[in-house]
């Protein structure tokens, strides 16, 4: 009788923990480096009250890169932290884990995640990114901006003879471990991460696996896992291996891990980069999409939650103004070559992909297709870590419903440990009369703060001078509020009641939302938001000059029009039936 009581609790238990939510984390583009990991030629620079010496990139390279370098190091384990405070087990990383796959830093995340592997039992799920690897195998690198401690430059490269320091740097130091890692070391360092089969997990399998759940087994699993057996031919000399992977890590939930890399061979002898994603894949690796629609297929039959993950984005993540955005900067601005081509969503929606998560832009952003008037694509794009605003995202997923929540990132302990250095830096530069950045970023009081100026200072330093027209700049950076409504609108009385504000704020505020959608709005005074909105409505009503100067002011404002109005991102719920978004709030 005792035995039947016991079996009977562990079905009920067995059937309450099935109809659970299954909670998972996604954070993309943490771009990890080990600040404090020990380097064989450069002792770092020492920070008062710290044992340890700080590796460190010069804010000036930070100030002209669309990432923060070295604050992520605390960013990740302030993240980590809060996973676990939540309760959640199950944790994916769509890619751009590393600042550029270099051992040292692989190495100081694979320590990183075991320590909370151990103390939280947290398992975690690894896919490639563009910047792990750059490369499917080892190439030798460095990096010329690294910060000595009299503020100058000190170059760092793996190898001699890969960089000639200029003047007013240091003498290049060697680290070997500054290499670009290739898919071997990689996933070897990271095998137990998602890389390669545990124990633990239900099921395992690659591209390349010949076994199903029927006849599953971990030593079948761990044989194909093995990097010799992951991979597809480019040409008839070279085969490269292919990351991606299915994983049950609970019972009924799939994750599919896909590895969006591909590198095509050039006319010079190199390979080329993967950064635009599925756009160079789906041609290059079309074994992966076989695979991926068998396992729609298989999920769908063996009644499984599907949930893929990759570092390219699969729909249009400009709010479908990538076309409108060509226009108003030109071709090959705004990175809109890493922009999906349409047949990737419908090759994906078509194979039964429903909830696919992706980083690789640093934006907060939901996309969302539908063909067939049944088949449909919802993508989730994961804001980074080492941008404004930095977040990661939580699903919460049952067999009806997905519901998403993103989290931002305002407080980092120690965010502002390394500001002492970048004082050092900013003297120097001041002292021999070379460009400065605005140190004002060093009185920010939160992490949230920090990447606020670092956007700002990025829009100033290189997307404004690299991507816009230079006289449409001025003119509408130097625009009042009063005078920009004036341009549209034949309306007096709308401009009385304005705030004070110019173009250039707007400028600003346009690449905000752009990168954090609707959570910009806390960082935008309301009163100039709703402006801003007067504004485009008056310039949709009224009649505009066919100057070319208001040309691409309607083109900028209807732009803006749909970066402000785009799908939910922050926290919604999809209907896993029909697709159908709903705004929680």
């Amino acid at each position: 009788m005792k035995r039947i009581s016991l079996l009977l609790i562990l079905m009920s238990l067995s059937i309450i923990a099935q109809q659970e939510p299954d909670k998972i984390a996604f954070v993309a583009d943490i771009h990890l480096q080990d600040i404090y990991a020990d380097y064989e030629n450069f002792d770092g620079i020492e920070i008062d009250g710290k044992n340890q010496k700080a590796k460190i990139r010069s804010m000036s390279a930070q100030l002209h890169s669309t990432r923060l370098l070295n604050e992520n190091y605390f960013v990740l384990k302030a993240v980590l932290d809060d996973i676990a405070a939540r309760g959640i087990k199950l944790v994916a990383f769509p890619g751009d884990y590393t600042d550029d796959g270099q051992p040292i830093n692989i190495n100081g995340l694979a320590e990183i995640l075991k320590t909370y592997k151990d103390q939280y039992n947290i398992s975690f799920f690894i896919t490639t990114g563009n910047h792990d690897p750059v490369r499917p195998y080892s190439i030798a690198a460095g990096k010329n901006d690294f910060l000595a401690k009299d503020g100058r430059n000190q170059p760092i490269y793996s190898e001699v003879g890969l960089y000639q320091e200029k003047l007013n740097e240091h003498k290049v130091l060697i680290e070997p471990r500054l290499e670009k890692a290739g898919y071997n070391y990689i996933l070897n360092a990271l095998a137990e991460f998602g890389f390669f089969p545990q124990q633990k997990y239900h099921y395992w399998e690659t591209p390349f696996s010949n076994y199903d759940t029927n006849n599953y087994t971990f030593q079948k699993a761990h044989k194909a896992a093995q990097i010799s057996n992951r991979r597809y031919s480019v040409n008839d000399s070279l085969s490269i291996p292919d990351a991606s992977y299915l994983v049950e890590p609970k019972q009924g939930l799939w994750l599919l891990a896909i590895d969006g890399n591909s590198y095509v061979p050039q006319k010079d002898g190199n390979l080329s980069s993967a950064s635009i994603g599925y756009n160079q894949t789906i041609a290059h690796k079309k074994h992966l999409f076989k695979w991926i629609k068998t396992v729609a297929e298989r999920a769908k039959k063996l009644n499984k939650r599907l949930v893929a993950f990759s570092h390219y984005p699969a729909i249009d993540f400009n709010e479908n103004a990538s076309p409108e955005l060509e226009k108003f900067l030109g071709k090959n601005k705004w990175q809109l070559e890493r922009v999906p081509q349409e047949h990737i969503a419908e090759t994906l929606a078509e194979a039964g992909i429903k909830l696919h998560f992706a980083g690789h832009m640093h934006i907060n952003d939901t996309g969302k297709r539908i063909y067939n008037n049944k088949d449909f694509l919802v993508n989730i794009q994961t804001p980074s870590l080492a941008a404004y605003i930095p977040g990661y995202k939580i699903l919460n997923l049952d067999k009806d419903f997905a519901e998403i929540k993103t989290v931002s990132i305002n407080e980092v302990p120690r965010f502002d440990e390394l500001f002492p250095l970048y004082k050092l830096e900013y003297e120097y530069l001041k002292n021999s009369n070379r460009e400065i950045w605005n140190i004002d970023i060093l009185n920010s009081k939160n992490y949230h703060d920090f990447t606020e100026y670092h956007l700002e200072n990025l829009v100033k330093l290189r997307f404004l001078p690299n991507d816009w027209d230079a006289d449409f700049k001025i003119y509408l950076s130097n625009l009042t509020s009063s005078e920009l409504l004036k341009t549209v609108s034949t309306s007096s009385k709308l401009s009385q009641n304005f705030s004070e504000w110019k173009g250039y704020d707007m400028i600003l505020d346009f690449y905000k939302i752009r990168n954090a959608d609707k959570l910009a709005f806390q960082d935008i005074p309301e009163r100039r938001l709703k402006e801003y909105k007067t504004i485009i409505a008056e310039a949709k009503a009224g009649k505009i000059s066919e100057h070319i100067i208001d040309k691409k002011l309607l083109q900028f404002l209807s732009i803006f029009d749909k970066f402000i109005n785009g799908l939910p991102a922050n926290r919604f719920k999809i209907d896993l039936h029909n697709g159908d978004i709903q705004e929680l709030e």
